[in-house]
């Protein structure tokens, strides 16, 4: 890659550990990591797929049960990954693109 990689990391304790700061640290900058503010739902992209998932995918529809609705969530959200621009259109949205 000609870039670094940036990873977006919320607060997990497990991302500060100190195997993963050591491992970061050997790399010399090829990976480059920020993290997310404590609690910034504008902030992530995950969120605004959730709204697109709820306001248009699946808006009006009425499962007839839990396992329906599970299932037809996953299909809308795998439809998601095939479309960049609803991807993308998260990304910005977050200010983060």
């Amino acid at each position: 890659m000609k870039q670094p990689l940036l990873a977006i990391w919320d607060g997990l304790k497990a991302h500060c550990s100190r195997l993963v700061r050591e491992y970061l640290g050997s790399l010399a900058g090829h990976i480059q990591i920020v993290f997310l503010p404590s609690y910034a739902p504008d902030m992530n992209p995950v969120e605004y797929l959730w709204a697109w998932l709820k306001r248009h995918a699946l808006v009006n529809y009425r499962p007839n049960n839990l396992s329906e609705l599970h299932a037809t969530a996953r299909n809308k959200l795998k439809s998601a990954q095939k479309r960049p621009s609803i991807i993308a259109a998260c990304w910005m949205q977050a200010t983060l693109w």
